[in-house]
């Protein structure tokens, strides 16, 4: 059983972190005109700081509250494993802690690459938990108030061999990786689709 992502409260929580935008602009390089997709984009914090450079920024979200507490009018609700967007829409798609919470994660790769133009990039940021679920213990005392949960929350525990494997298989091909430790251990993997 996985997590159900309906809740106004964990929509709420979703706050900015302008270490996000950092790796955007050090690693994808968005120039104003760009279309950029946020898979699982909260809120929206993201949307709008890549609209406020002159992106042509879309998020989407699982959690229907998102779009009702959104900083920007640009959120939508969709699941990644079915992007409603044509082939080659995006320039980049970036993607925040949301992987390892959906399970068929290859699907979402697969929309991933597909929405992305060739030669586009693809950044994925996801948990580097030495036991799956470790940091998704809050998230599951507020959706199942219960901590013991969490794996029903993250329903993968993920490293850069393993998304490069999966990755690979859907024909993105892995630029760098990097693991960052604040303000929790993280790792953050770029691909270009071939």
């Amino acid at each position: 059983m996985t997590a159900r992502y309906d809740s106004r409260k964990y929509a709420l929580i979703n706050r900015w972190n302008p270490r996000n935008l950092e790796i955007i602009r050090d690693w994808v390089s968005p120039v104003p005109g760009d279309r950029i997709l946020d898979v699982g984009c909260g809120k929206g914090h993201l949307v709008k700081a890549l609209s406020d450079l002159g992106v042509e920024a879309v998020g989407i979200d699982l959690n229907p509250n998102a779009v009702d507490v959104a900083v920007v009018p640009r959120v939508q609700t969709m699941s990644a494993t079915k992007l409603e967007f044509e082939d080659r829409a995006f320039d980049a798609v970036v993607s925040f802690h949301a992987v390892e919470h959906i399970p068929p994660i290859d699907e979402v790769l697969r929309e991933m690459a597909r929405v992305v133009k060739p030669g586009g990039k693809v950044l994925l940021v996801y948990p580097a938990e030495p036991i799956r679920g470790l940091y998704a213990i809050p998230t599951s005392v507020i959706l199942h108030r219960n901590p013991f949960k969490a794996r029903q929350v993250h329903v993968h525990k993920l490293n850069p061999t393993r998304v490069a494997e999966l990755a690979t298989s859907v024909g993105l091909r892995q630029l760098k990786t990097k693991l960052r430790m604040w303000p929790s251990p993280e790792y953050a993997s770029l691909f270009v689709r071939t």
